[in-house]
């Protein structure tokens, strides 16, 4: 899915790979040093200021990867990042449901470093996670890591979908590296990358069994709606997804014996049979659902909703009533979700997308508050149980000063 930093969130593929490698070896022991502290170094403060979090990470290449099959998109060998202070981090951007967008995609979004501007190693911005060690998983597969080759192309075309052969082996990897002595973790991602993180939240903590294994779905829960001309464009979106990718295979069983596979690609009709601890952040108005499932192009030939997706104040008062009535589905499709043991959500009342990842939205004097409490104190209440409550539900539209709302006439 779209965001405004996709070029921070995908990696080239060749260029400084050698590079990467001879770093990678280097910072071996730095990784298994870093897990023997996960537990006290959450109460020191000499780990640096923030720009030590927006320093360049660079990247570590999959070892084996041939071997194995793990290939992205293009063929290239998959990679992560990893920042000393532990918290899986795993982002993605895009889904791709042609060859020519598949193929547009390496040739627009290249980088072989990472900088790490989300979970600040401040305290006063990341008051809980500031000390964990962070590895950034770079999204390259275009189908939130579920892709299975069986439907490659077998016309010459040159595209990889192993997006589940690259989970399997980079979480291989990191186990052998460290992981599997982790206490504690959280898997976590933005847009498809929160997807990811629903699809693959069971699985995480399959990994690390011992471990206290949670799961931050940040902007992941797209609704399977109609959009303004009764048209199900994202239920379209999806089914071509799934079934160019072979994602079918990395969903949910109960689900698929139910439905047709493209719909358990919907968090709503999955989340529920999520065994592992889930904690949803997700703003109510949604700016890349409205802009892409409520609001698509095709269904507003005129551009009448032009100005209100660009920003949310010059939508009138008809519109508005729409966007609330997309708020009321979402709260609805998440009404079983909000009754299952161990969960925990944050639903404002914002025109954003992601909200994890940047220190302004996630925990700062100016972020956006339910209750009086930014997104970072609610996700630590949760997952260090220090609430008996973990549902935060804003009340709607326009009625939290505390927003962030994107502007895109800027």
């Amino acid at each position: 899915m779209a965001n405004q930093r996709i070029r921070d969130l995908i990696w080239r593929p060749n260029i400084l790979a050698k590079r990467a490698r001879t770093v990678a070896a280097a910072g071996f022991a730095i990784f298994l040093f870093a897990l023997s502290f996960l537990y006290d170094s959450r109460t020191k403060t000499d780990l640096g200021s923030d720009k030590a979090s927006t320093d360049l990470v660079p990247l570590t290449l999959l070892r084996n990867a041939h071997q194995k099959g793990a290939f992205c998109l293009d063929g290239s060998v998959p990679g992560y990042h990893f920042q000393k202070g532990w918290r899986l981090v795993q982002y993605s951007s895009v889904m791709f449901v042609s060859p020519k967008n598949c193929t547009r995609f390496f040739k627009l979004y290249q980088t072989s470093y990472s900088i790490f501007r989300d979970l600040s190693r401040d305290p006063l911005q990341n008051p809980d996670f500031f000390s964990w060690n962070k590895v950034k998983i770079r999204y390259c597969d275009g189908g939130s890591f579920a892709g299975n080759p069986e439907s490659e192309f077998k016309n010459g075309t040159k595209l990889f979908f192993r997006g589940q052969l690259i989970w399997k082996a980079l979480m291989d990897q990191l186990l052998s590296v460290g992981l599997s002595d982790a206490r504690q973790a959280l898997l976590s991602g933005c847009s498809a990358g929160a997807l990811a993180t629903l699809i693959h939240c069971d699985d995480f903590r399959k990994f690390l069994p011992v471990a206290d294994v949670k799961c931050l779905s940040d902007a992941g829960f797209f609704l399977n709606a109609k959009d303004i001309a009764g048209k199900r464009t994202i239920e379209a979106f999806y089914h071509d997804v799934v079934h160019l990718q072979g994602i079918t295979a990395s969903l949910k069983r109960d689900c698929v014996k139910k439905l047709e596979p493209s719909k358990c690609f919907f968090p709503q009709e999955f989340i529920s049979s999520i065994e592992t601890p889930v904690f949803l952040v997700n703003p109510a108005y949604d700016f890349w659902q409205i802009q892409n499932i409520l609001v698509p192009v095709a269904s507003d030939p005129h551009g009448m909703w032009s100005k209100c997706k660009l920003n949310i104040k010059y939508c009138s008062p008809t519109q508005v009533e729409v966007l609330q009535g997309y708020r009321d589905l979402l709260l609805k499709a998440l009404t079983e979700y909000q009754q299952t043991k161990d969960r925990g959500m944050f639903i404002n009342s914002c025109y954003v997308h992601c909200q994890t990842w940047m220190t302004q939205t996630w925990h700062a004097p100016n972020s956006p508050r339910i209750n009086n409490k930014t997104i970072a104190e609610s996700v630590g209440d949760w997952y260090f149980n220090r609430a008996a409550k973990h549902i935060q539900i804003d009340c709607p539209y326009p009625c939290n000063p505390t927003c962030y709302n994107i502007d895109f006439t800027r």
